[in-house]
């Protein structure tokens, strides 16, 4: 069993990596009840639960809620317990009802641990080297080449193999791709990546020119109109999907 310092290790880890969990932490008892305060426990997306958190009692809605907590983004306090202990539940407490004969109550605080969005930029461009010192500069992860874990990859290469980096920017899982080019210049590259076999789908998912339309001209303010862009689809795309699998396929 991994021990409550051992799972701030392991969230230490998962931080480092950038791979999202939540972290459970036990923040209120009424005996009895196979836990008490401050263990804890942590919740990968894929449901594997590391730590003590009450066991079979607590652990299936603790995933369970920890998901949810991934998925919306925010924390939420469980309290898990007999039905008898709904009645005073408080407005902001999530109540998970159990039928374990022990019949104790848990409150479980779950929060969830996201890592910052990773920006990768290609090109040897005052935006693309400002785009990434900006995107830093506002807590996201920045880096100059095309990575395989990417949320957002922009190409900002001014013609210099426009193609071969979109098309590596495509293999990624980057759910926004942006190419920093005039309409001419973007209609050319994307011609060409048609003409080459690359698909409609694919094609489609070519934001250019990247940037909203804040009538930018110096490189430094492209760099803005890009990031504007960037943070305006961070809070409104889905995301990764976290939601329990009985959620996401509306079974019941």
């Amino acid at each position: 069993m991994t021990s409550p310092a051992e799972v701030v290790i392991l969230a230490g880890r998962l931080a480092a990596r950038g791979e999202p969990y939540a972290l459970a932490t036990v923040t209120r008892v009424l005996r009895p009840a196979s836990t008490r305060r401050g263990d804890r426990a942590l919740v990968t997306p894929d449901g594997t639960l590391e730590g003590w958190i009450g066991g079979a009692c607590s652990e299936h809605v603790v995933v369970r809620e920890a998901l949810r907590v991934l998925a919306a983004g925010a924390p939420r306090l469980v309290r898990i317990g007999p039905p008898d202990a709904a009645a005073d539940v408080p407005d902001d407490v999530t109540f998970a009802e159990n039928h374990c004969a022990s019949e104790g109550v848990v409150d479980v605080l779950i929060e969830p641990c996201l890592p910052a969005p990773l920006l990768a930029v290609v090109g040897d461009s005052p935006a693309a080297h400002a785009l990434v010192r900006l995107a830093r500069d506002i807590g996201w992860r920045g880096r100059e080449d095309v990575a395989p874990q990417a949320d957002a990859v922009v190409v900002a290469s001014m013609g210099r193999g426009d193609e071969e980096a979109l098309a590596a920017a495509l293999a990624t899982r980057a759910h926004y791709v942006g190419l920093v080019a005039s309409e001419r210049r973007a209609r050319s590259v994307l011609g060409a990546m048609r003409d080459a076999g690359v698909d409609e789908a694919s094609l489609a998912r070519v934001h250019s020119p990247a940037g909203l339309d804040l009538g930018a001209s110096t490189q430094e303010e492209i760099a803005v109109a890009i990031l504007a862009q960037l943070v305006a689809w961070r809070h409104t795309a889905a995301g990764l999907d976290y939601a329990p699998a009985e959620e996401r396929t509306g079974a019941s």
